[in-house]
């Protein structure tokens, strides 16, 4: 558990009654990162956030968060966290500018700062047209912003986002990617836990897959990608002639006659392609065209979970329903 790591896990346990939820879980997060933490429904993500940010205690194990010790010392990590759960905490009776001045005042500002921090995440989260206007009102974005910018108020180097992006449209999403990006090139580390598995390739430097209460697999995205079967490089012919050579001189090859294409299974490695090439050029054959496909985060969820159901990638979830922070 070294300093320059923002969290840091070691052997998470937690149990509802005869029902194991995490089974001795690691993590190591570097700080200015993101991490996204994917599973099915129930696998334990929301329970990981809230051992980590205090809200519940865990069975065992040991964690430290910007460097503070989880069980001795959880005023302080609650003093370097921000938590934004999988619905908004925005209070919808009172405007916008009013649920930013309450957060400043239950983070004890003065008056004056809390005036200047509140303008302040009001401009940069594009809120200042709506301050003055009940939250109410606000799009499902919008709400979604407000809620990020008040976790923003104490000024938190660590972020837990528990499906932000649930309930919004694409173009909503899009948006919160922006801002997360942006708060991360800040310094802020974010904790990421979503059911987009677009979001977390896009978003995360490192992915954890979380399945049966243990972390399946961890690594980039690409990283992920890579443990899972199914990559290959596709060439595809204009000249039937070159084509029948091709498959020829390559020999392992499924054959697509109807498209002159022939695929061919590789791991998408440097190596590898080098020297797919290397017997290209060695037959004296040129493909028209060359593709590689590596498996995206769908082969890979279902792989490490096996028949867990994978999460609605439609992008057009419901509404989000009222909370409190």
């Amino acid at each position: 558990m070294t300093t320059d790591l923002a969290i840091a896990a070691n052997g998470l346990r937690k149990s509802y009654g005869d029902k194991l939820v995490l089974d001795g879980i690691d993590l190591s997060i570097p700080a200015g990162s993101v991490f996204a933490l994917l599973g099915p429904n129930g696998a334990g993500k929301t329970t990981t956030v809230q051992i980590l940010s205090t809200l519940i205690p865990a069975d065992g194990g040991q964690a430290r968060v910007d460097g503070h010790d989880l069980a001795t010392a959880p005023g302080r990590v609650r003093a370097s966290i921000g938590v934004t759960g999988q619905f908004s905490a925005v209070d919808a009776l009172i405007t916008g500018e009013e649920n930013m001045l309450l957060m400043a005042d239950l983070h004890h500002l003065p008056k004056a700062e809390g005036r200047r921090v509140t303008a302040e995440l009001l401009e940069r989260f594009g809120l200042v047209e709506a301050a003055k206007k009940p939250a109410a009102t606000y799009s499902g974005g919008m709400r979604r912003r407000l809620d990020i910018a008040m976790t923003l108020v104490g000024g938190p180097r660590i972020i837990f986002l528990d499906e932000p992006t649930t309930g919004l449209d694409p173009r909503s999403r899009h948006t919160m990617w922006g801002i997360v990006r942006e708060l991360v090139s800040d310094g802020v580390t974010v904790f990421l836990t979503t059911q987009y598995l677009e979001e977390a390739d896009e978003l995360a430097d490192r992915i954890a897959v979380l399945n049966g209460g243990r972390i399946a697999a961890e690594g980039s995205a690409e990283e992920l990608k890579r443990i899972v079967p199914g990559g290959h490089v596709r060439l595809r012919f204009s000249d039937p002639a070159v084509y029948a050579s091709a498959a020829s001189a390559l020999g392992d090859v499924t054959r697509d006659d109807e498209s002159l294409a022939l695929q061919i299974p590789s791991d998408g490695s440097q190596r590898e392609l080098r020297s797919l090439l290397d017997r290209l050029d060695a037959a004296g054959v040129e493909a028209d065209e060359l593709t590689m496909h590596t498996p995206d985060l769908d082969d890979v969820f279902f792989a490490l979970t096996g028949d867990a159901e994978l999460p609605d990638q439609s992008g057009i979830p419901d509404q989000p329903k009222e909370n409190v922070r």
